[in-house]
């Protein structure tokens, strides 16, 4: 027997109209790329899509084509978020920090026709275009005051291009499971690979990551997503914040400190999302200029593990809620993270450090388990560790033109990363499985060693590898970037961990480095730290 309801499908379009009906008191502010800020209402931005898919449509986009957008967090890009999908194509992001063979690649394989470009990244697309033929023509994200003298071909104006399209388009009507949006991940191996999401997984994302057991977004919530649009949808917040009602403050290029300064306190910012590095720069400016945070209510930190000193500086400095979240590319992103509870407001501090280090339990529509090397389930005792599986809703189940099928297995789909889970369902990531240390028979999480050591006041970045020893198979190695001023010491490092992990876990040596390389999304590149100390031990 089947229920008697209505077979609505879930399409993201339909998420704009809601917003512009009803939420006509929530504005999309940006800082933009041509300089100022714009600001406008979720109806101006309905209209405006209206125009841009019209638009589409006479470029010649069909049902299916995939759309390359190469752009900052603007109201623009939020627009094209919004007409492409809505017409039933697909809404392909590119992350610009990508290195050009990836960055070719991936238009090649995707297979873009048109690529829209804000004014930054044009020279990047000149670098390469001779690689990238299949592309009929670019749309630069701008006014015709501001663009650009340019060699690409076929090079149009975007809002002369919405200026000639009419504002009524009557959104298509398709199978919520029809892709949406194409991202590709930044691994540090081989060519990247594409996460095809559908309008059914995209809205169920969005509803989940609003409730206030996840991002704990509404009406009166002011969002500032610092994490990319070109890289997994800024988690979801375009989606999100139009559902709960909530204002958008988009930084465009303006990622500094300073930027993010001006526009969290001269826009009154509530809720903010980022990865770890980009809060390091903004709490060392706001220090600089004897700034707060006072309207802020809480701070998402994911993309990588969140140092325990960050989290504290943002609860006992600025009176701020860290919430540690956790997620992947191929889940849209959200998976777990350590949203407010009554233990968690009741608790001392060490007891409520201690689960706020960890990346917080799964949302609901995810579900985790951590398994053995044959796939068997693990026990959730916080001690255990296992590789982590996870399925649901907005959980990729292959990759896109890509028969790689390892990591999908038995309706679950292994993440790569070495985790606890305890027994009130808080996940913890231990190390990726390719970082994870094994040094005489026993493991050693690389992760943990570098959040306590960025802790110590005088190391700005910190990275640790395995690397291999004649005696134990493999022994950390702690490369630290010093702040500026510092002149801490291996033995003050040492010294600063001792008390902080086991003996054997203390790194056999520390190496201080003016930098250290990362991936375009921002994690620590090991893979080269590796190669560059492979045989630092062997000596």
């Amino acid at each position: 027997m089947f229920g008697i309801m209505m077979d609505k499908q879930l399409n993201i379009a339909d998420i704009l109209e809601y917003a512009a009906l009803y939420n006509t008191d929530a504005e999309i502010v940006t800082n933009t790329v041509e300089g100022g800020y714009h600001r406008y209402g979720y109806n101006d931005a309905l209209l405006r899509s209206k125009q841009l898919a019209n638009a589409l449509r006479t470029l010649g986009v069909e049902q299916g084509d995939r759309v390359a957008t190469l752009a900052w967090n603007t109201y623009r890009h939020f627009e094209l978020y919004y007409a492409i999908s809505g017409m039933g194509a697909v809404t392909h992001t590119i992350n610009p920090r990508l290195f050009a063979e990836q960055i070719i690649y991936i238009i090649n394989h995707a297979e873009n026709e048109w690529v829209f470009v804000d004014l930054t990244f044009v020279p990047l697309l000149e670098a390469v275009q001779s690689q990238i033929g299949g592309v009929k023509g670019f749309i630069v994200m701008t006014d015709a005051a501001h663009m650009p003298e340019s060699s690409l071909p076929n090079l149009m104006c975007y809002e002369d291009l919405l200026s000639e399209q009419s504002s009524e388009f009557e959104w298509p009507q398709f199978d919520e499971n029809l892709a949406a949006g194409l991202c590709y991940t930044s691994g540090t191996t081989g060519n990247p690979k594409g996460v095809m999401y559908s309008h059914r997984s995209t809205v169920l994302h969005a509803m989940s990551s609003c409730r206030a057991s996840a991002l704990n977004l509404g009406p009166m919530s002011r969002v500032l997503p610092v994490v990319p649009m070109f890289h997994v949808c800024a988690w979801g917040i375009p989606y999100a914040a139009p559902i709960a009602g909530s204002s958008i403050l988009f930084p465009g290029a303006g990622m500094d400190g300073a930027s993010l300064y001006g526009l969290i306190d001269g826009e009154k910012a509530t809720a903010l999302l980022g990865v770890p590095t980009v809060w390091l720069g903004l709490l060392n400016y706001i220090e600089s200029v004897k700034g707060n945070l006072d309207t802020v209510e809480s701070v998402v930190i994911g993309g990588s593990a969140a140092p325990r000193s960050m989290m504290e500086k943002f609860t006992e400095v600025y009176d701020v809620f860290p919430i540690h979240a956790w997620g992947m590319t191929e889940m849209s992103p959200m998976g777990s993270l350590c949203a407010m509870t009554p233990y968690l407001k009741k608790a001392d501090k060490e007891s409520r450090m201690r689960i706020q280090s960890k990346q917080g339990r799964a949302v609901f529509g995810v579900e985790m388990r951590i398994v053995d090397d044959n796939d068997e389930p693990l026990p959730h005792d916080g001690k255990t560790f296992g590789k982590l599986m996870v399925k649901g809703p907005w959980v990729a189940s292959g990759y896109y033109k890509n028969d790689d099928r390892s990591a999908f297995r038995g309706g679950w789909f292994d993440t790569g990363d070495v985790s606890t889970i305890d027994s009130m369902g808080y996940m913890q990531i231990v190390d990726r499985s390719k970082d994870v240390i094994k040094s005489g028979g026993e493991w050693i999480s690389s992760i943990e060693l570098e959040n306590f050591a960025v802790g110590h006041e005088g190391v700005v970045e910190a990275c640790v590898v395995g690397i291999a020893h004649p005696k134990w198979d493999e022994r950390p190695l702690l490369l630290i970037v010093r702040k500026e001023g510092s002149s801490c010491t291996k033995e003050d490092i040492i010294a600063y961990l001792t008390d902080k992990v086991a003996k054997w876990w203390l790194p056999d040596d520390v190496v201080f480095v003016e930098s250290l390389p990362h991936t375009a999304t921002g994690k620590l590149l090991k893979t080269e730290v590796r190669a560059k100390y492979e045989n630092h031990y062997q000596t």
